[in-house]
């Protein structure tokens, strides 16, 4: 299933963050979101506002260099993914992510997943940020029926 819902435009750092925010109130795991687009167009900003809205307190670290960030919550554990340096989709199975994305407690948000391959299953949610003027739009699209319900309460 594939259904374009919407392209909207973010006008700042902040309006990105409460889209972020939205997204995670309506996320049940298991679940796997992409973030798709350019370098600085919003997908770390986007995921920020995801892990604060969850009640995580502390520094929200991009995962550039650590590959992958993870936070546990009582009712789910987030993975927070970011590939822009991975070379090839052998590397992926070196971090373990067909593991997590196979728990039932786990919210994926994976950031550059075309540089996997076929190495990560398709995803629930897909955000494509792009640079627009002084801001950004993001085209929101459901990739299967939990991302079309999650979709349906944005």
């Amino acid at each position: 299933m594939i259904r374009t819902v919407k392209t909207v435009y973010l006008e700042s750092d902040e309006a990105t963050r409460k889209l972020g925010a939205r997204v995670a109130r309506c996320c049940i795991p298991p679940l796997v979101i992409f973030l798709r687009g350019d370098l600085g167009s919003g997908k770390t900003t986007f995921a920020r506002g995801f892990v604060r809205e969850l009640g995580y307190p502390g520094r929200v670290k991009s995962p550039t260099f650590s590959l992958e960030e993870s936070y546990v919550f009582e009712n789910m554990s987030l993975f927070h993914f970011d590939l822009y340096r991975i070379r090839s989709s052998h590397e992926v199975e070196f971090i373990g992510i067909r593991d997590v994305m196979a728990r039932e407690d786990a919210v994926c948000l994976i950031e550059w997943p075309e540089r996997a391959g076929e190495a990560v299953q398709e995803a629930d949610l897909e955000f494509a940020f792009a640079h627009q003027g002084s801001g950004r739009s993001v085209l929101w699209q459901a990739r299967s029926v939990r991302g079309g319900s999650i979709i349906g309460m944005l």
